[in-house]
């Protein structure tokens, strides 16, 4: 086990492309930080296909591998699968996806990945939208959340796809939430997914300035009234069964969530009830499957 004190050495260029503020900019950050250099990361479609920027110009301190949009984790496996062959078994291989390839276009591949047990971690930093093409809902966009596909006269219906569900279906040997906003509990949950074979999941929570409507220093802010609020609450699935919720700050209503950021401007009090009530609803369900554990 590495010390668990989120190390000084960083992983990135300065320079690169992301945006001010940038969640998936400050979550790559984090979590090389936590794997360290003897990292390879296969990256579809998505921002980061972009931040990362083409060969010789990567802007990662780290091997990349780019591969198309539906096939991040089967990539994956098939690097961890040549580097068996070679006898390396220390480098750990990190598929790295948005929510469009990972909630959607990347599901089946990911699905084919953790039933097979192929040993891998697969990052989704999800901001809840493909905001890398301009803004579009996935299903991953909550409900009531603005994109240039649900503009306010057609906001979202559909609630936020449960990945974390999905996942647990399948059984894999871990599965956990984290956030840019709570590094420490991050770095440790990567910490234990590396002591672990097979698929292995982070469902990493990671602010969109750009897409979400709110200033680029409130990043860290809105992602921690993320978890404040239990709209996106931390915890682990071991082997899909056995579910332990993280430490978490005390409960507050999600109002001050909604109000920091633009795409829910057009929420009227009753769209904002019901999403205070998914939000409580989802709560007590892990709670319920917490203390059954």
């Amino acid at each position: 086990m590495r010390n668990l004190n989120i190390p000084d050495e960083v992983y990135m260029h300065p320079g690169n492309m992301s945006c001010p503020g940038c969640g998936g900019g400050i979550a790559m950050n984090l979590v090389l930080k936590a794997l360290d250099e003897q990292t390879i990361l296969v990256i579809p479609a998505c921002c980061w296909a972009i931040i990362a920027g083409p060969h010789p110009q990567n802007s990662l301190k780290v091997p990349v591998l780019h591969t198309a949009f539906e096939t991040a984790a089967v990539t994956a496996a098939g690097v961890r699968a040549g580097l068996d062959v070679k006898g390396d078994s220390e480098t750990t291989v990190v598929a790295w996806a948005g929510d469009g390839g990972t909630f959607d276009i990347g599901l089946q591949s990911l699905s084919g990945t953790a039933e097979r047990g192929d040993d891998i971690i697969f990052i989704c930093y999800d901001n809840e939208a493909y905001m890398n093409t301009g803004i579009q809902r996935s299903s991953a966009t909550p409900a009531g959340g603005w994109t240039t596909t649900t503009p306010a006269s057609a906001l979202k219906p559909q609630k936020k796809k449960n990945i974390m569900n999905i996942m647990a279906a399948h059984g894999v040997p871990y599965a956990a939430t984290a956030s840019i906003s709570d590094p420490q509990d991050l770095a440790a949950k990567l910490q234990k997914a590396m002591t672990i074979k097979g698929t292995r999941f982070i469902h990493l929570y990671a602010s969109c300035p750009t897409g979400w409507r709110h200033a680029p220093e409130l990043s860290i802010d809105v992602a921690r009234m993320a978890v404040q609020s239990r709209v996106f609450p931390l915890y682990e699935i071991i082997d899909g069964e056995t579910w332990h919720i993280s430490p978490m700050p005390e409960k507050t209503p999600i109002a001050a969530y909604l109000k920091a950021q633009g795409r829910f401007k057009a929420l009227n009090p009753e769209r904002t009830a019901a999403f205070q009530c998914s939000v409580d609803n989802e709560w007590e369900n892990l709670l319920k499957k917490s203390q059954a554990a």
